[in-house]
């Protein structure tokens, strides 16, 4: 055997095996672990007591995952967090905490099922677990509330390239399509005084977004709707932002629900949309990270992560110009658009008490 082809053979198995990885990542996580050890190593038999651990067994997982950046053993035995290992603690900025434990319940279970996804095209997560990914959630509000720090988590690593990549000093009205917790618009708002916002989401969501923004003080700078963002999103907004909102879905849902902005928007507005852009070379660490989260979106919901070209596409495709690209972190990027051509416009904003005058109050969103 060439050594070429041993290597390649050992590559390939490392690629098979790394799924042990995520699952000893969430044990230890779910354990409580990276908390435990923040103020400084401690020995295993000490973790597994106060964790109701079995103590050669997590002896074994602390051991294996200090291969991988995660644990340090000392010489007199105790572990210690290394770098990745303290990125798992709940006060790490950034921290991955929320996200080990949503891989722990349920997306990494779907995972399991992309196979099936590849032979019919079912979404992984509806196949395991008999539900769309947001139903699920609306129904299991400590669920739904891990999902919302996990996406506030990611917020942390991006915001301020957010800020640098986009001037909202000037913008008067921001209408956040699909903004969930509003954690993105509370921040927004926070460092912009002029700036008021309307939010849009599905039911489940928008409970959280209006406690947040009450208790931020924004109130009476906010109007937070549940709506269908498909068929209708308020107008007379400067600036409408869709951030992570468009990977979640295929490729006539996104284009239906541009079009639903470019419906509400006038000539002076903008459409700001933050995504993944899958530009990068194939070695590029970023671009493994954007391939790893397609293959994640494969196996939740229908959407993917993609192209600049094809977010141009799509933006063509709802009569929407594509005016710039910014980079923020990774492979993260904000897209500028705007209107290509005037159109009617939508139900329109109060734009001083910012509620929809002919949108009614819905039931449900389909996000």
């Amino acid at each position: 055997m060439r050594a070429d082809d041993a290597e390649s053979a050992v590559a390939v198995r490392a690629l098979l095996y790394g799924h042990l990885v995520s699952r000893a990542l969430c044990s230890v996580t779910g354990l409580g672990l990276p908390d435990l050890m923040t103020s400084g190593p401690r020995p295993v038999a000490e973790l597994a007591e106060l964790t109701g651990a079995h103590e050669p067994s997590l002896r074994q997982v602390m051991i294996a995952l200090t291969a991988f950046d995660v644990f340090e053993e000392l010489p007199d035995g105790r572990f210690g967090l290394a770098r990745l290992g303290a990125a798992l603690s709940t006060d790490a900025p950034g921290s991955a905490r929320a996200s080990a434990l949503m891989a722990d319940q349920v997306t990494g279970r779907a995972w399991h099922g992309i196979p099936h996804t590849v032979r019919t095209g079912i979404p992984a997560f509806e196949s395991r677990f008999g539900a769309e990914f947001f139903d699920y959630l609306e129904k299991r509000p400590g669920l739904r509330e891990l999902f919302d720090r996990s996406q506030s988590a990611d917020l942390d690593l991006e915001i301020d390239a957010i800020e640098r990549a986009h001037d909202f000093s000037e913008t008067g009205i921001l209408v956040d399509v699909g903004g969930g917790n509003g954690e993105l618009m509370a921040r927004l708002l926070s460092v912009h005084p002029q700036l008021r916002g309307v939010l849009v989401d599905r039911p489940a969501a928008v409970t959280e977004a209006r406690t947040r923004l009450d208790r931020a003080g924004l109130a009476e700078r906010t109007d937070v709707r549940a709506g269908d963002f498909f068929a209708a999103v308020p107008s007379g907004g400067d600036v409408y932002l869709l951030r992570e909102i468009l990977h979640d879905w295929d490729d006539d849902q996104c284009v239906t629900l541009l079009r639903a902005c470019r419906r509400a928007m006038s000539s002076h507005s903008r459409l700001v949309l933050i995504e993944l852009a899958r530009d990068g070379g194939a070695a590029d660490a970023d671009a493994k990270m954007a391939a790893l989260m397609s293959l994640y979106m494969l196996s939740v919901l229908p959407g993917r992560e993609r192209t600049t070209d094809e977010f141009e596409a799509l933006l063509s495709a709802a009569e929407l110009r594509l005016d710039a690209v910014h980079h923020l972190t990774g492979q993260k990027v904000l897209i500028e658009a705007s209107p290509a051509r005037s159109t009617t416009v939508g139900p329109s904003v109060d734009r001083k008490l910012m509620i929809p005058k002919d949108v009614a109050e819905q039931p449900s969103c389909t996000r």
